[in-house]
């Protein structure tokens, strides 16, 4: 009978340690999957920019310090570290440099009635919402990974297996994080 009774307590340590396992594995997937959806958006927005340039660029040519910017701030995208967390300070710095350039196209009314220039503003506005709610689901799944990995006894399966946490985006840069202030 004692043999039972051990044998079931090792039965049902065994299971709760493989959903353990499992459940830390399925968070951590689902976060790197989080973070993909990120790097698809701003591939998106990537690729979105220079035909939103081109398209800007024929009406103001003596704007040229604001095509300059989106220039610089997309090569820094380009040559940032791999790691998308270290690369948020670089895509953020695009993000303000295409709000200056749409703040700037407001004085051009040929440019804001033009098609192209609108169906592309459109397009990086949806993907530059796309991009805060991939964000945000990162974040989300990021959460419920760091949980599962700090709770007892949990935590003690995450050491076993070597799961660790992983970065929340955030935004580091104080003057990020006040209202933009557009000024002509």
């Amino acid at each position: 009978m004692t043999l039972y009774i051990i044998g079931g307590i090792v039965v049902l340590f065994l299971l709760w340690l493989v959903a353990t396992f499992n459940r830390l594995t399925t968070l951590k997937v689902r976060s790197t999957e989080a973070l993909s959806d990120i790097d698809v958006q701003l591939k998106r927005r990537f690729d979105l920019i220079p035909n939103l340039v081109e398209t800007v660029r024929g009406y103001m040519s003596h704007e040229k310090e604001v095509f300059e910017n989106v220039t610089k701030a997309r090569s820094a995208i380009m040559t940032a570290d791999g790691d998308p967390i270290k690369r948020a300070d670089a895509e953020n710095q695009l993000s303000g440099t295409l709000k200056t350039l749409f703040a700037v196209a407001e004085n051009y009314p040929d440019l804001k009635a033009n098609a192209n220039f609108l169906d592309l503003q459109r397009e990086i506005a949806d993907t530059e919402n796309k991009i805060q709610a991939s964000r945000r689901f990162y974040n989300g799944n990021v959460r419920e990974l760091s949980i599962v990995i700090n709770m007892f006894p949990s935590n003690i399966v995450a050491k076993v297996f070597g799961f660790g946490e992983m970065k929340f985006f955030e935004v580091d840069n104080e003057e990020e994080r006040k209202n933009v202030k557009v000024q002509f």
